[in-house]
């Protein structure tokens, strides 16, 4: 079975002055389909380096990553582009642009090398603004939006570029609980409704617990997978993310401070 994206024995890490410097070594997971999974960890796990290699913004020290069967250093950019979408923490520069425009950016792998919109790029668009129901701002500058409605419309670029596979860094990042609670219900529903195989890493551990279908659990030893309930009935989520005075209630998969 060709899992959406699969990872075998995979090193991340980054080279400078001549030296190599590794963050994760040999972990090997593999993306569910049509769910939505939690990337968590303690922080200088290696998170956003792991998700920058698995979409080839940079290069892995060793190891497979494999995207729908297929080995990712075998994709031309704009295959890869059709296949994954990714939303990362730092705000790209796209400021005097329209939420719209912005959102059209993501039909630039269709689109010729005049960069026009055909009727089937602007019914995308438009598609895409109407799920994340970011249409009521579509002519308003990008650079006008509150963080929410800026993540939607990255999110509404990312579902408009028609990939299979969509990962986010740190979605929630900058947002309120509302919004936060808003943002991974949106998730949810484009997993399960329309098929999408998301990963997201997200710092709320508790937040992540109760939206996402499986949890990847980031550590010094590599990657724990599974769907929320098992890691905790197991002990790993426990294990992962001991707190002297807060305990996990495995069925609820609620935390509470004892007395």
């Amino acid at each position: 079975m060709d899992f959406p994206l699969k990872i075998e024995s995979l090193s991340t890490g980054y080279t400078s002055g001549g030296k190599v410097h590794p963050i994760s070594n040999h972990i090997s997971a593999h993306l569910p389909h049509a769910s939505l999974t939690a990337l968590v960890g303690v922080n200088g796990a290696g998170k956003s380096t792991l998700l920058r290699t698995l979409s080839g913004l940079q290069p892995a020290l060793s190891g497979e990553i494999f995207i729908e069967g297929k080995n990712l250093s075998d994709y031309t950019s704009q295959e890869l582009a059709q296949t994954l979408s990714v939303v990362l923490t730092q705000r790209v520069e796209v400021e005097y642009l329209s939420a719209r425009e912005v959102v059209e950016m993501g039909r630039m792998p269709y689109t010729s090398l005049t960069g026009r919109l055909s009727a089937e790029d602007k019914e995308k668009v438009e598609s895409a603004m109407r799920l994340t129901n970011t249409l009521r701002f579509a002519d308003k500058s990008i650079d006008q939006l509150s963080d929410g409605e800026r993540g939607r419309v990255m999110i509404a670029k990312a579902l408009a570029q028609d990939a299979r596979i969509m990962l986010l860094d740190e979605p929630t990042a900058f947002l309120d609980f509302p919004s936060k609670v808003e943002m991974l219900r949106l998730l949810t529903t484009l997993a399960h409704e329309r098929g999408l195989s998301i990963l997201l890493s997200i710092h709320d551990l508790e937040l992540a617990l109760q939206f996402a279908d499986h949890l990847w659990l980031m550590s010094e030893e590599g990657i724990t997978q599974g769907t929320p309930q098992t890691l905790a009935q197991s002990g790993e989520l426990s294990r992962h993310f001991s707190v002297p005075g807060i305990t996990l209630d495995p069925d609820t998969l609620r935390f509470s401070i004892l007395p």
